[in-house]
């Protein structure tokens, strides 16, 4: 994307030529006694060339594919709704930056509500000839309806919450950059280069409505910008217009206390929202760990038991299907809708970004790097993802395949496998309505792979992509934790007198073995060594010290301490040291966010982590021992029936009682599947509360939980459940001996 080159000198000498063609005449030097908000019409272009080529570029591609299929819904069916959802939604479209309509959204939400609830019904009528698959088909079309209405407000939400994060680094942003320059058309511009989407794109959108004509001033595009943000967030509007307040200020004094004024206004008042909206999570974050965990994986408990009432009319798979859909389709679906209520609801926070979207040259970092001699190979981790899922999937379908291929008559006998390991490995069986199973305990052992192995595999891909970006990271956060103190330093070392070269080596001396001493240490290194200026030495696109240090605050303050040092040596101190200030603030504020969630994101994070997939383990063994005694007693009751010479011996009513019940090895890989789910919810969950939209963090916890979840649940289901079956082949075998 193209950038122009604008300089404060270009800007200034461009106003001077249109005043003085006003005012007929030359400008003097002379300072004027009250400073006039520069916020004229003569603004400079946009950083982006085409602001609809910058939109394509950095929306994501889900709210481009939605806009897409909305315009093409409205040709199709043009609806017109009320002027009051036509109001509602318009809000919502207009915050995501979507080019559609109200009319568009309603139209795909019924067009494709209609061909789901056709489709499914159909499907299920015609195919499977089941009322409750009938039920299943219509009533996925009507979940799809609600969910396709609510989504310019669910992506409304997702935008908000992600700008949200980054509008305690706006104002720092452009508060940073009026203090030493007054002019709010090019704060906006500095801001926006450090931010990335989605408040880039709406800082960029106000600037782009200058140029374009749609407004007369850089504050006009601004205060209808702002008025987007009056339902969400207040304290934004409130700290951006207490700096279009410091335009008018006469007094340099009142200037920056405006300034400084409107940062402490947004630290504050995000403090204060965060608490109220800790005190009322507790309740929320009870009933989805109730509701998505405990409920749910304990009713599976008395699953096998009901099934097994059912399996003499119903076949076992229709009822494992039955399952399947409540567990891994509807009960996700509840539930990640539930969690998005609960982050609806989450005030503006501090955010962080992810420092690969802003600079390329750290994509690599997401990849798999293999030395091969001299040369590196990258290798994207989706590949790994699909090799492992697939061939754990392959793994755990051999029992269905096997039932498949080996003819009926030899999966009813006693295989010579099965004499071999001591066990039943497969073991169909011949039911009113076919042929049933596999409900042998090496059936159950290979259906692990299934959800161990997806498990696994997306762990391995999230934990790939955002291990060395957050390593990175964190070591710029450790960076920017030291940064106030060595700031600090930096502008007393200047306002002494010292030229900035020699100030930035006696910082780097006075703090060895710290990320800034090492920081300053790169940069006076680059100086003296290679001849660089300390503007090249920091910002150079190949070998600048920020490569090391990517961090997008960093990178403010060196671009302040650059500029200020264009003015003189005190206006660059003075930066400096107001500087430190803020990042001093804004991270005191942060920590103590972080206290405010503690309690509720670690325990939480134990849950996902640790004692679902632990329960669920335990459950999958007890279900394994119902089912096998069940299985057992039903054999033992027929064997009698056989036996015995009076046929009244064993009621008819008890022989109809159990059936076979439904094979461990579908129930396992519902609870497996349904546990990859929700540890996947709720830790966007959990990630959402502590960090907002961070994305990077979100995935890394989402690969740490999803390994250690899945290996935990894993381990603890086979375990109890080859335990539980011992005692339930010692329970049978009681049973079975005085009948001999």
């Amino acid at each position: 994307m193209k950038r122009l080159d604008t300089t404060e000198e270009s800007l200034a000498r461009k106003y001077s030529s249109v005043l003085e063609e006003k005012i007929g005449g030359k400008l003097g030097k002379r300072r004027p006694a009250a400073k006039e908000p520069d916020i004229s019409r003569q603004a400079l272009p946009t950083r982006s060339l085409n602001y609809l080529d910058f939109k394509r570029e950095n929306l994501p591609r889900s709210l481009s594919l939605y806009e897409k299929l909305c315009n093409r819904a409205e040709r199709i069916l043009k609806i017109s709704p009320g002027r009051k959802t036509a109001d509602e939604l318009q809000q919502y479209i207009t915050l995501c930056h979507l080019e559609s309509t109200p009319g568009g959204a309603i139209s795909l939400a019924i067009i494709t509500a209609l061909i789901v609830a056709l489709v499914g019904g159909a499907m299920g009528f015609l195919l499977v000839k089941s009322m409750v698959a009938t039920f299943y088909g219509v009533g996925m079309g009507l979940f799809i309806l609600a969910a396709l209405l609510k989504a310019p407000e669910f992506l409304a939400n997702n935008f908000r919450l992600a700008a949200s994060n980054q509008m305690v680094q706006c104002i720092f942003y452009v508060a940073t950059f009026m203090r030493h320059t007054s002019n709010l058309e090019l704060a906006i511009r500095f801001s926006a280069d450090r931010l990335t989407p989605p408040l880039a794109i709406d800082l960029k959108k106000i600037l782009w409505d200058v140029e374009t004509g749609r407004y007369d001033t850089i504050k006009e595009s601004l205060d209808s910008y702002l008025e987007t943000w009056r339902k969400w967030n207040l304290e934004f509007i409130e700290a951006f217009h207490l700096i279009e307040g410091s335009l008018y200020e006469p007094s340099e004094d009142r200037r920056l206390n405006m300034i400084d004024k409107s940062l402490d206004v947004m630290l504050q008042e995000t403090y204060d929202k965060m608490l109220r909206y800790s005190h009322d999570l507790k309740s929320p974050v009870t009933m989805l760990y109730m509701l998505g965990i405990v409920l749910p994986v304990l009713g599976l408990v008395i699953l096998p038991m009901a099934a097994s009432f059912l399996t003499s009319d119903t076949p076992s798979t229709t009822i494992a299907l039955n399952i399947a859909i409540l567990y891994n389709i509807i009960l996700p679906f509840v539930l990640y809708y539930m969690t998005k209520l609960v982050l609806s609801k989450r005030p503006t926070g501090y955010g962080e970004q992810d420092i690969s979207e802003s600079n390329p040259q750290l994509q690599p970092l997401k990849n798999i790097i293999l030395r091969a001699g001299s040369s590196f190979i990258q290798i994207n981790p989706l590949w790994l993802t699909i090799g492992i899922t697939v061939f754990s999937v392959f793994a755990g379908l051999v029992p269905l395949m096997l039932g498949a291929i080996i003819p009926h008559e030899a999966l009813l006998q006693e295989a010579p496998l099965d004499q071999a390991l001591g066990f039943k490995f497969l073991e169909y069986k011949q039911t009113p309505t076919g042929l049933a199973g596999p409900y042998g305990i090496g059936a159950t052992i290979l259906s692990f792979f299934i959800p161990v192995g997806i498990g696994i595999g997306l762990g391995l891909y999230y934990r790939i992509r955002s291990k060395n970006v957050l390593k990175l990271r964190e070591e710029a956060k450790a960076l920017e934790d030291e940064f106030s103190a060595a700031l600090f330093q930096l502008g007393n070392r200047i306002g002494d007198g010292l030229p900035l070269e020699l100030a930035i080596g006696k910082v780097s001396e006075v703090m060895p073995g710290t990320k800034s001493g090492e920081f300053f240490a790169l940069v006076s290194q680059k100086v003296v060594r290679d001849g660089m200026s300390v503007e090249r030495a920091i910002f150079d696109q190949k070998r600048g010290a920020l490569l090391s240090f990517p961090s997008p605050l960093i990178e403010s303050s060196m671009k302040v301490l650059i500029e200020g040092a264009k003015k003189g040596p005190m206006v660059a101190s003075a930066a400096m040291i107001n500087v430190s200030q803020y990042i001093k603030d804004i991270h005191r504020v942060d920590e103590r966010l972080k206290d405010l969630m503690s309690d509720i994101i670690s325990d939480m994070k134990q849950q996902v982590g640790v004692l679902a997939p632990a329960i669920a383990g335990i459950v999958v063994g007890i279900t394994s021992m119902i089912v096998s005694i069940i299985s057992r007693l039903s054999e033992q009751l027929s064997a009698i029936t056989e036996f015995s010479s009076s046929s009244a011996a064993v009621p008819s009513g008890l022989l109809n009682l159990f059936g076979n019940g439904v094979p461990t090895y579908f129930f396992q890989i519902i609870i497996g599947l349904y546990i990859v789910e929700v540890t996947i919810i709720l830790t966007q969950l959990i990630n959402g509360v502590e960090n907002g939209s961070d994305k990077v963090a979100e995935r890394y916890l989402l690969g740490t939980n999803l390994i250690r979840g899945t290996i935990i649940y894993g381990l603890v289901a086979f375990a109890i459940t080859m335990l539980f079956n011992i005692i339930a082949a010692s329970i049978i075998g009681g049973i079975a001996q005085p009948v001999v």
